[in-house]
């Protein structure tokens, strides 16, 4: 008798531990899916958000100025391999593309304007650089890994996410996706 009652109890036990358990997952994924206020992340189609960042030279880019024209919008850092890798081709793609309305901005991700200028000087960068020191910029593309490049279209709406490296074919069929028509 005794021995069957100690098997209640323990069979009791597991069953309210595997009650709480289940619920204690419910309510862990329900808050992850629902917790207000929570973006779901920008994806094509939706509209680009406004943002206004100044580039080492000290011009104002204002992503509403571009309306009409396609924004290749890069995210980096100096420390990542892959955007040592495919600034080059940027810097390429954009020589051929500028005249098009193809504009490329380089979002650098709160480095100093020092380190930043001297990547730019190093791999003789023409197109605009700013610095997200505040990471407003980054925050509000909700930007994960480096690099990523968003591609606006001249609607300013998003076309495309790319979050790896590029290659320079890739990067000009981007930027030919952007074009205005």
């Amino acid at each position: 008798m005794n021995n069957e009652r100690k098997a209640n109890k323990k069979k009791k036990r597991s069953i309210i531990r595997g009650v709480a358990l289940a619920i204690f997952a419910i309510v862990i994924l329900v808050s992850l899916t629902l917790t207000p206020g929570k973006q779901k992340g920008l994806k094509p189609g939706d509209m680009a958000p406004d943002f206004e960042l100044v580039d080492l030279d000290g011009n104002t880019h204002r992503l509403s100025d571009y309306r009409g024209e396609g924004v290749f919008l890069n995210f980096w850092g100096t420390w990542c391999a892959p955007c040592k890798r495919e600034m080059p081709f940027m810097e390429k793609q954009y020589q051929t593309f500028k005249d098009e309305g193809v504009h490329i901005l380089a979002v650098n991700v709160k480095e100093s304007d020092l380190k930043v200028d001297s990547f730019r000087r190093s791999y003789q960068l023409s197109f605009p650089i700013a610095i997200d020191k505040t990471e407003a910029v980054k925050d509000a593309y909700q930007i994960k890994p480096l690099p990523t490049t968003i591609l606006i279209d001249p609607d300013g709406k998003i076309v495309e996410i790319v979050q790896d490296e590029m290659n320079e074919l890739e990067i000009k069929n981007y930027m030919e996706m952007i074009q205005p028509k």
